[in-house]
């Protein structure tokens, strides 16, 4: 599962379909990666692609992905090459010990002592020699996904599959709501995480939450998305999202099929991108509005050239088009298509 969230379209090439050139480079990078023996670092470096090997199998799988995906080549092409690049990322990180996006919240925690990291990376290699339960095209996609099982940061699939269990219900009722009858498709309720590993819900969350429980029943929007992750501190044992469904539906009544559970973003880049796909997934209305609660200082933010800037940075895109504050804690938002662009070079949320 781990596989197809991060990388959906590796997922589906075959090399036995590789002619030529292409089959010749898979099979020199497999006797690159047996050349190494028992020396696990040596299998990290030689598992990752160069740039001639990646734009080589991105050109290759564009072709096959177009046929089977029925996609533009250029769009399967760069679908192609930002997963390998996610690819490499993961390898260098959680198999080198290079600096990750958000050093403060991700990466190994072995990566403080050389032993100890030694020692996971070499656990992960036997791992990955062990083999996956799925066919993959290159023995790079199974030490990735080795290294992340080691390091423990299984996050991207820790609560999947979630639109089949935790969110079934709200998504069949979206599926025959009368859209019309409310002025905005979701408040989005974005959580806010607390300074220690001891309280579920901090303060700010708790402001939110009960800002979006009033829009909620003021009947301005069917749902509400409640979206944040385990993420702060590092370490956290508390999802912002679960804690947040739970105080609205204990403390203020919101039924639960009215909350859409979104607990995987880190940031507010992602919380806005998560939430455009889940509204994708409702098929809420692609020319109608969401409205975000929260916080001033967070719906400041959202406004400010430096999120502006950010979003192009981290996502390269924008998530959705942010309209004018209707209040000092709300603001409307309407997502993007490409929200739908999946990121492993984020392998905890891609």
């Amino acid at each position: 599962m781990l596989e197809t969230r991060l990388f959906p379209d590796l997922a589906q090439l075959d090399g036995s379909g590789m002619l030529g050139s292409m089959h010749a480079m898979l099979k020199e990078r497999h006797h690159r990666y047996a050349a190494c023996g028992a020396d696990a670092a040596c299998k990290v470096s030689a598992s990752i692609w160069s740039d001639q090997e990646r734009d080589g199998l991105a050109e290759a799988g564009a072709a096959m992905l177009q046929r089977s995906k029925h996609i533009a080549q250029n769009e399967a092409r760069a679908g192609l090459r930002r997963e390998i690049d996610g690819l490499n990322a993961i390898l260098r990180v959680y198999g080198q010990g290079a600096v990750p996006r958000y050093p403060k919240i991700d990466g190994p925690d072995a990566a403080k002592d050389k032993e100890r990291f030694a020692q996971e990376v070499a656990v992960a290699a036997a791992l990955s020699e062990a083999g996956g339960t799925v066919p993959v095209i290159d023995k790079s996609i199974d030490l990735a996904l080795s290294l992340l099982d080691v390091a423990g940061r299984l996050d991207a699939v820790a609560f999947e599959p979630l639109n089949e269990t935790h969110n079934r219900a709200v998504i069949e009722r979206s599926r025959t709501l009368d859209w019309s009858r409310y002025r905005y498709t979701a408040i989005l309720l974005l959580g806010i995480g607390p300074d220690d590993l001891t309280t579920p819900l901090s303060a700010g969350g708790k402001l939110n939450v009960r800002l979006a429980a009033k829009r909620y029943f003021d009947g301005m929007a069917p749902f509400i998305i409640v979206t944040g992750a385990m993420v702060h501190p590092r370490g956290a044992h508390f999802a912002e999202a679960v804690e947040m469904r739970r105080a609205l539906i204990e403390r203020y009544g919101v039924p639960a099929e009215a909350i859409v559970l979104e607990p995987y973003a880190r940031h507010t880049t992602t919380n806005l991108r998560n939430a455009s796909r889940l509204l994708a997934a409702m098929h809420a209305p692609a020319d109608r509005d969401a409205l975000i609660v929260s916080n001033p200082d967070q719906i400041a933010y959202i406004t400010s050239d430096e999120f502006h800037e950010r979003n192009p940075r981290e996502l390269g895109y924008q998530p959705g088009a942010i309209g004018k504050c209707s209040s000092p804690t709300e603001l409307t938002f309407r997502p993007a298509t490409e929200s739908a662009r999946i990121d492993p070079a984020d392998p905890l949320d891609p």
